[in-house]
């Protein structure tokens, strides 16, 4: 197998849940040895959340299991005094520390980034929260919903019969994670150029606001409040979700070509020349009134029929697939976004592989999500500790 783009790049990983699991997974797919620090007896929280009690009740519940592939497990007490130093050791061979406490934990631990810059100054030291570690809101608690909320982002959901709306997975939290790890990835580079760690400090509320990019621009820069459009999409007409004769399909005939094509597919080119919907602007102002005409065609055949005729002719659509049908599609097994992995007591699951495809050095899942505390031995090992003095540290409660 060819060599992994952060082969021998060191993370501590003190996070839990998902936003900095999520960051430090895609940091272990491309092949950084990801140390997940753990606290002795219970561990990531996520280890007991699940649909699965049987999963949960072994500590890889199926939310742990779906973003801690490649990870070691150690357990250790950073509250104790033989703990802190055990980190401390740890950190000085470290190159990344990944951390989601809220602001000022790791500072009253006496483990902040101040005291380990110290100890290693190339130390990138990225910390994960959900308001950032400065501001008038950053010690107050936040959960993904939360981050929903106030970000505006459920705001501009739904349509008017359901708003606000929340999304339909934690996306704050993971795209608070990916914005983590792109970040970290930066500061490696930099540190590789000058020699030179930093502290890197991402917010859950940061992360998902640009996402909103257009929509937001609208408002701040020609005073224009969203409207919540439901399925449709405000830049264009026809651009959304239209009934079929056997179910739904989604359609982008965003360009003005692909609207004339749409036109001529549907056997509808009067409505080109239909001043209520021949230009892009007042087809979306009077989108209610071409919906009805449009589907009076589209509940004449099948959704796999249309898909098939608009993508041939250049009008992107699709059917709207079940999460099972979507995850078994087949371009997606061609793309390989899902690799079958065999978990000791578990069986063979199927997880996320990374999905960024390097040419010259592929990311992969090379290890299982690990069991609480499988590797607390071989780290421990491998900064001169014996196996007196690991046997004491377990009989002390340290790890």
């Amino acid at each position: 197998m060819s060599a992994q783009i952060l082969q021998g790049v060191r993370v501590l990983d003190l996070t839990n849940v998902l936003a900095g699991p999520f960051a430090t997974l895609h940091l272990a797919l491309m092949g950084a040895e990801v140390i997940k620090i753990e606290r002795p007896g219970s561990g990531d929280l996520a280890r007991q959340l699940g649909t699965l009690v049987e999963f949960n009740q072994q500590g890889m519940g199926t939310s742990f299991l779906a973003q801690n592939a490649n990870k070691k497990s150690v357990t250790l007490n950073t509250k104790s005094p033989e703990g802190k130093e055990i980190f401390k050791k740890l950190a000085a061979d470290a190159d990344v520390l990944v951390e989601n406490f809220r602001p000022g934990v790791m500072d009253r631990l006496g483990l902040g980034y101040d005291v380990l810059k110290e100890i290693n100054p190339k130390l990138v030291y990225c910390a994960i929260s959900g308001f950032g570690q400065t501001g008038p809101d950053a010690k107050k608690p936040a959960y993904d919903q939360i981050i929903q909320g106030l970000s505006g982002e459920m705001a501009v959901n739904g349509d008017e019969r359901l708003n606000p709306l929340r999304a339909g997975f934690p996306v704050c939290d993971t795209v608070g994670g990916l914005n983590a790890a792109f970040a970290i990835m930066a500061a490696l580079y930099h540190c590789e150029r000058t020699g030179e760690g930093q502290f890197i400090d991402i917010a859950m509320l940061d992360s998902i606001m640009p996402l909103m990019g257009w929509v937001a621009a609208n408002l701040l820069m020609a005073g224009r409040e969203p409207v919540p459009m439901g399925n449709d999409n405000f830049t264009a007409a026809p651009s959304g979700v239209f009934r079929t004769a056997d179910g739904y399909i989604n359609i982008a005939a965003n360009k003005q070509e692909q609207w004339e094509s749409v036109c001529d597919i549907l056997g509808v080119p009067e409505l080109k020349t239909d001043e209520r919907f021949e230009k892009r602007d007042t087809r979306k102002h009077n989108r209610k009134q071409l919906t009805p005409l449009l589907e009076a065609k589209l509940t004449q055949r099948g959704t796999k029929e249309w898909v098939e005729l608009l993508n041939a002719h250049g009008v992107p659509s699709g059917a709207i697939l079940s999460l099972a049908e979507a995850l078994a599609q087949p371009q997606v097994k061609h793309r390989e976004t899902l690799k079958d992995v065999e978990v000791e007591g578990i069986g063979s699951i199927p997880l996320f592989n990374l999905t960024a495809k390097f040419s010259a050095t592929p990311g992969d899942i090379t290890a299982p999500p690990p069991r609480l505390s499988a590797h607390t031995e071989e780290v421990l090992a491998g900064i001169g500790m014996t196996a007196d003095e690991v046997a004491e540290l377990k009989a002390n409660n340290v790890i």
